[in-house]
Order: C-alpha cells, then structure tokens, then sequence
C-alpha cells in the first residue's frame, strides 16, 4: 500500500520547493525524486488527516559542537577559494551527516538567496549556530574577512570541543564504576540478601546487627519497591527540574565550585572558555561591550556571568576592563594582572588568548591527577561496600553451631 510522504527538495535552479508524493517507502520517493532532476533535502511519512509523523526529540534539533567545527573550516576554505556563498551551503549541506546542521545550512541557503545577510540568515538557528557565532560571521561580514572569522571559529570550537572532551573522559570512569556498584548491591539486596533471610529464619536465633540491618533493608526494597521507585524518580525528576530553573541553575553553579577536586577542574574550564571566547571575539573585531555579552550568554557558568555582567557596566562608565575584575573572586590574580598588562600593551586579545592556553594545560594536568587519585579510591569504596555486605551475610556462619543449639 503506497503512503503519503511529505518532501523539500532544491530543483535544478537550485529553488526549495516542497509538496507531496505517494511512495512504496522513503527510498523509494528519494529515487523518484533524483530521477526528476531534484536533490531531497527532507522526506517525512504522513498519515491522512493527522499530518506529519515525523518525530523529532527534544535535542534532536541541536547539532554537536564537533560537526559544526568541521562545517566552519570547510565554510572558510571555500570561501577563501573563491567559491560564490549559495555554492558553498549547497556543497555544506549536502556533504553534512548532521540532520540539524544539513537543514539549518539549507535554510540559510534560501534565505540568503532571498537577499538576507549570512549572519541574519544564520541567526534563525539559535540552537545550531550560538551567539557567538551569529556575531563572528557578522564582523566578519562587515570587514570583508569571513573567511578568517570562520577559521577562527573553527578554531575556538574545535578547542572547546577537545576540552569537553577531556572533562568527559575523566568523568567516564568514576560514573562506570559507581554504576557497577548499585547494580551489585541491588541485584544483592533483591536476590541473594533473601536467601540467606529464609536459611537464618529456619536456624532461629539472634542474628548480628549488620546481619540484620542488611535483611531489614532488603527486605524494605523487596516489599515496598511501589513507594521507593516512585520517590527515587520524582527526586531525580525534581532535581532536574530545579536544576533546569534559573535559580537552581545559579545554585547548582556555586556547588559545582565548591565540590572538593572537581571545582577546582569547573573553575579552570570555565576560566579558559572565558578567556578563549573573549580574546576570539576581539580579534574579529566586536566591540568590548558586545564581546563581554556574548561571554556572558557563552560561558556557561552563572557565579562567572554574573561576574562578567559587572564588569561590563564598570566598562561603560568608562574603567579599565581588568580593574573591576579584581572585585571577583573568581578570577584569579593572575589571571587580573596578565589582562592589565595585555592592556597597558596594547596586545590584551593575545594575552587572554594565553591565558586560555595555561589553563587548558591546567586542565590537562587536573585531569590527569584526579584520575590517577579517583581510581584506587574507587576500588576501595567498591571492596569495602560489596565485601562489607558479604561479611554480614556470612557473620551468622561463623556462629551456626548455637544458632542450630
């Protein structure tokens, strides 16, 4: 039975067009639709008289760092080689893997076809191109170096991208290793804790206290998992949703500095992206105030906004953009008096850029140490949770002759 599907195609002018067309399957109408001389952009199924079918998740629609660097420096290469603009987002999004990508590039691609600027064209896809990079392209629009602005985004994303990166492999192994330790002692607690329940309840006698607070919280697992399931998952419902509030993000923010080892690790993230978006910024030529904002919507931290957003009205009023950063103690002293001396120089967009620099490399090295340090202190929290819970089982045994008297 053929189904409605609905399509966007570029005709052979290079025009969006869109309708529909019945088919066999997706295949099949992409088949149809190259022999009519058209490139498929999009083919959804449709249902008659409920639309589209298409379902599309929450964070489908937002493009990963990594894909959007590559596109950047492809962009900037093109661009530098002389190629038209419209011919470089056609060749960008017909080459893209990136579903979001692909279609943000084919939209952009038809509104500047229609007369639009690239930056404005882009600036419809906040969830694929920041504000960052909406005010890149346009000083780079404006000065006629598009091309340098794009490598230069390339250049910072892929550099944010690769220090995620490193955040992410030291968080791999403790959260792989505390998984693993749940599921033992829950699968203990569900089946093997109640086996020996039933072995000492025919013995008789009084069992040990670690003995008998592991069968009592097995037991308490096994026999109301109806009210502690539901309240496990609306804690961690609610957690999200606080942490989702702008209140609670701020808060979450200020815990995330103040937890021991790992703050340390946040503080010198958000210093370095601070520091790398901010000297990006002034060297494609935004204005400070307009480059603070930026980092101030960028930087992903609400105590380092908040920070930011003074700085820039003791900006305003005409201070020295280092001064009033001495007020924070967020930033570092060092961090304070290698600005005032980029500065007093002249040369500020290449010390913030060193900067970045020194704390990937402190970011580097933290890595290094916490997984050297979490590593053995994991296998002793794991030893001496599922070793304690066996000793308790096992307490009983080495006192069974009087438990059978």
């Amino acid at each position: 039975m053929a189904t409605t599907f609905a399509y966007r195609v570029r005709d052979q002018q290079g025009k969006l067009v869109e309708g529909t067309i019945e088919g066999d399957s997706q295949n099949a109408v992409v088949g149809r639709l190259r022999e009519m001389g058209l490139m498929p952009l999009d083919i959804s199924e449709q249902t008659a008289g409920l639309g589209q079918t298409e379902i599309r998740l929450p964070w489908a629609n937002k493009a990963k760092g990594k894909d959007v660097a590559v596109m950047s420096r492809q962009f900037a290469t093109m661009i530098n080689s002389g190629l038209s603009l419209l011919r470089a987002l056609t060749i960008l999004s017909e080459q893209t893997d990136s579903k979001p990508l692909k279609d943000a590039l084919g939209a952009a691609r038809a509104d500047v076809e229609k007369g639009q600027s690239l930056s404005a064209a882009l600036q419809k896809h906040p969830k694929v191109f920041n504000r960052l990079y909406i005010s890149m392209v346009r000083a780079g629009e404006t000065s006629g170096s598009l091309d340098r602005s794009l490598l230069r985004l390339a250049e910072t994303l892929e550099k944010e991208v690769a220090l995620r990166q490193k955040i992410k492999s030291a968080m791999t192994y403790p959260i792989a290793v505390f998984g693993l330790v749940v599921l033992i002692v829950s699968a203990m607690l569900l089946f093997v804790v109640p086996m020996f329940e039933e072995l000492y309840a025919d013995l008789g006698g009084t069992l040990p206290l670690p003995t008998r607070a592991l069968i009592a919280l097995s037991g308490a697992m096994t026999k109301f998992w109806f009210l502690w399931m539901p309240a496990l998952g609306g804690a961690i419902f609610g957690f999200g949703k606080w942490k989702a509030s702008e209140r609670g993000s701020e808060m979450w923010d200020v815990v995330k500095l103040r937890i021991p080892i790992f703050g340390s690790l946040v503080h010198k993230t958000a210093l370095s992206r601070f520091s790398r978006t901010l000297s990006t910024l002034m060297r494609s030529g935004v204005p400070i105030l307009a480059a603070l904002e930026i980092v101030r919507e960028t930087v992903n931290n609400h105590v380092l906004a908040t920070a930011i957003r003074d700085v820039g009205a003791s900006v305003q009023q005409g201070t020295a953009l280092a001064k009033p950063l001495e007020n924070h103690k967020v930033f570092p002293p060092m961090v304070v008096q290698m600005m005032q001396v980029g500065e007093e120089t002249g040369a500020l967009d290449e010390m913030l850029e060193k900067i970045a620099e020194f704390y990937d490399q402190e970011v580097d090295a933290a890595v290094e140490s916490l997984t050297s340090l979490i590593e053995p202190i994991l296998v002793a929290v794991m030893g001496a949770t599922v070793g304690g819970m066996v000793v308790a089982l096992y307490m009983p045994m080495f006192n069974i002759i009087n438990l059978i008297k």
